[in-house]
């Protein structure tokens, strides 16, 4: 049978009821062959691998610069948690800006509280953990955070 790629490839259709085996080999001409079809899901990802890594390239870098302008902490944890927690405290800290300042009723004094609470909290899981939360919410959960999640000055903790 001939495949939309145009590669010819025999099928063997005698495991299929006699009555369904037609329709069976329509839908296969209809696609590609199994090579055709593994080579674009390949390419394919790979093509998403590489759009994820530029993406997540950017956004580190947008975090970075944001730490920096802001005077936040560096965070604490395991090397491939820093960065991942780095970009979670970036996204909610500007979510919660946009929802709270820009669009809410807070002031600038409000928000320079919040921002203190936010560079006690040094752990990056914390960050990591809180990464779907709602930007309205990260005051009640600054509040919740516990010892273990704040920095400290003591390097012997």
């Amino acid at each position: 049978m001939e495949h939309a790629c145009s590669h010819r490839v025999d099928h063997d259709l005698s495991n299929r009821p006699a009555d369904k085996r037609a329709g069976f080999a329509r839908w296969l001409a209809s696609k590609d062959c199994t090579d055709c079809w593994k080579a674009a899901r390949d390419a394919d990802s790979e093509s998403k691998a590489q759009w994820l890594a530029a993406r997540r390239a950017e956004e580190q870098e947008a975090a970075s610069a944001w730490a920096k302008q802001f005077d936040m902490p560096s965070l604490v944890g395991p090397d491939k948690a820093l960065d991942w927690g780095g970009r979670s405290r970036h996204q909610l800290m500007t979510a919660a800006h946009t929802v709270l300042v820009v669009e809410g009723n807070w002031d600038e004094a409000d928000w320079a509280e919040l921002e203190e609470k936010a560079r006690s909290i040094t752990r990056a899981g914390w960050w990591i953990d809180q990464r779907d939360s709602e930007g309205t919410d990260l005051l009640e959960l600054l509040d919740a955070a516990t010892e273990a999640d704040r920095g400290t000055e003591n390097p012997f903790r």
